[in-house]
């Protein structure tokens, strides 16, 4: 019973030697879940996002722009990559993960993505090492699709997740929750439904009581039909980007948490990466795998979602 994997080769693109951005993480991570035995079947492999479904989140000149490699310098500069075919395929893929395992979560209750997360991407350009968001488009295709009427997104990468706002800032059924630390990137934020700024230096009692504090009233408040979680590891103490201060043990609390909550009123969830930065790649991709071990450990103990 343990919740399916999204996974594509195509998830770790290459980059120029030197890149700060660490591709390597997606790759090592799937090798991580299959050595923790977390996909003991292996993975299931999405399709890549087409025009079609990413124009449901973002502007359509965007889009055309994103997938024919004309996108400005200036945006290009911003997102921090290099909008190259491969990095473009990349983003495709993630997006068709996300979607592809918000599908299966409706049905099985539990799934993931071993890739996701690219919060800062706007409606109208990427920003933040994120090209297309794949959460805000999978959203928008569920609704349109019929599938889900009301969905939660739970963003707890360290960053504030200004992208997913700014695309879903038009559909008052899906409900953004971020929580981040204030004084961090992006300087100008977009405005969600409900933003919790952390201060610096928080840890894991004081995180975990924020979470207490807010997730459970809200659930019960929206009943969603769907939470898409955003697992992000930058809250690590020991991440670059970071400035607050959990524990491996801290994200793996938080990760069951959320993951629990939402089970225990019987809503499917669907969780993605988000960001980590810590220069010590093997140890990031370890983070990654502790919300697909939140997830299995929510499978162990409740029936399958029905």
């Amino acid at each position: 019973m343990i919740p399916p994997i999204a996974f594509h080769p195509a998830y770790e693109a290459s980059l120029p030697a030197g890149h700060r951005f660490l591709m390597r993480k997606y790759g090592l991570l799937a090798e991580t879940l299959i050595a923790k035995g977390l996909a003991p079947l292996g993975f299931v492999t999405p399709e890549l996002a087409t025009a079609e479904i990413l124009v449901r989140a973002h502007d359509h000149r965007y889009v055309e722009a994103v997938l024919t490699g004309t996108v400005s310098r200036e945006i290009e500069r911003a997102i921090s990559l290099p909008i190259d075919p491969a990095v473009v395929r990349r983003s495709r893929a993630s997006v068709g993960g996300t979607l592809l395992a918000a599908r299966l979560a409706l049905s099985e209750g539990l799934a993931g993505s071993a890739a996701g997360g690219s919060h800062h991407a706007r409606r109208q350009q990427g920003a933040g090492f994120c090209v297309l968001n794949d959460v805000a488009v999978a959203a928008r295709t569920l609704q349109a699709e019929g599938l889900v009427r009301r969905a939660l997104v739970v963003d707890l990468d360290v960053h504030q997740g200004d992208g997913t706002a700014d695309c879903l800032a038009l559909c008052p059924e899906l409900f953004t929750l971020s929580v981040h630390c204030e004084n961090n990137y992006p300087a100008q934020k977009i405005a969600g439904d409900l933003d919790i700024g952390l201060p610096d230096r928080l840890d894991d009692a004081g995180y975990l009581e924020v979470l207490r504090t807010h997730l459970p009233p809200l659930l019960d408040a929206l009943a969603p039909d769907l939470v898409f979680y955003n697992a992000g590891v930058d809250p690590h103490r020991d991440d670059r980007l970071g400035r607050l201060c959990l524990s491996d043990a801290g994200l793996l609390a938080r990760d069951r948490y959320v993951v629990a909550q939402a089970r225990a009123r019987g809503i499917p969830l669907v969780a993605v990466i988000g960001g980590g930065y810590t220069t010590d790649v093997e140890a990031l991709a370890q983070r990654h795998a502790l919300v697909f071990e939140a997830l299995a450990a929510e499978a162990a103990t409740r029936p399958p979602h029905r």
